[in-house]
């Protein structure tokens, strides 16, 4: 089963990408996760990447194309994978394309969670996130027992740059404007299912695997 999982910033797709991970262990390949780890490390790739995201900018396609390409040659992709973050224009879709004829795989299916602007824009300002051992937060659906600060060490949780409300609305209209023309390509190739991303991550994921045939 190999997915992916389309949608705008704060949609849900890393949540349920962890879902249909542990039930049909096939790994997420976020490509927001391994920039946030190059930059983080200090690596060339981040150095390049990190203004860029900072600003709510994307990063330049043959960058994040090559790096997609090396995961999907990885051992634990045997099984399938979801895709989250990538692609994000037509144009990363025909490369993706000619990326799965090289390594002799193709796609079961696009979702699309659907979820409207206002909600895109208070999920992704309220979450903070813990420097030291990566835990998430949100300060409206799940904060932490004390204002502030990480449940398991105790230190000062953070806002990433990426998750300031004017950077959210920045990549919001990237989105309109980019990667929305993604769904037209997809359904062109019958491929496209759309989902409502508002509701329970549980009722969500519920729609997802009937999308994906595996209800």
């Amino acid at each position: 089963m190999n997915l992916i999982l389309l949608g705008p910033p704060n949609a849900g797709k890393g949540t349920q990408a962890k879902r249909l991970f542990a039930d049909f262990q096939i790994p997420q390949i976020s490509t927001g996760d391994i920039l946030r780890k190059a930059v983080a490390e200090g690596t060339e790739l981040g150095r390049v990447a990190g203004p860029l995201m900072a600003a709510g900018q994307y990063v330049p396609d043959d960058v994040v194309i090559g790096i997609v390409e090396e995961r999907l040659k990885e051992a634990d992709v045997a099984k399938g994978f979801v895709l989250d973050g990538f692609p994000r224009t037509p144009g990363q879709a025909d490369a993706l394309d000619k990326m799965l004829g090289r390594l002799g795989k193709q796609l079961s299916a696009v979702i699309s969670l659907e979820v409207p602007h206002a909600k895109l824009v208070e999920r992704g300002s309220g979450r903070r996130v813990c420097p030291v051992d990566g835990s998430v937060y949100h300060v409206y659906q799940s904060p932490p027992k004390r204002a502030g600060y990480c449940d398991k060490c105790n230190t000062g949780l953070v806002q990433r740059p990426d998750d300031m409300p004017e950077v959210i609305e920045k990549r919001l209209q990237k989105y309109d404007s980019e990667t929305a023309p993604l769904k037209a390509f997809y359904e062109k190739k019958g491929l496209l299912k759309s989902v409502d991303g508002v509701g329970t991550p549980e009722g969500i994921y519920e729609e997802i695997k009937a999308a994906a045939g595996k209800a």
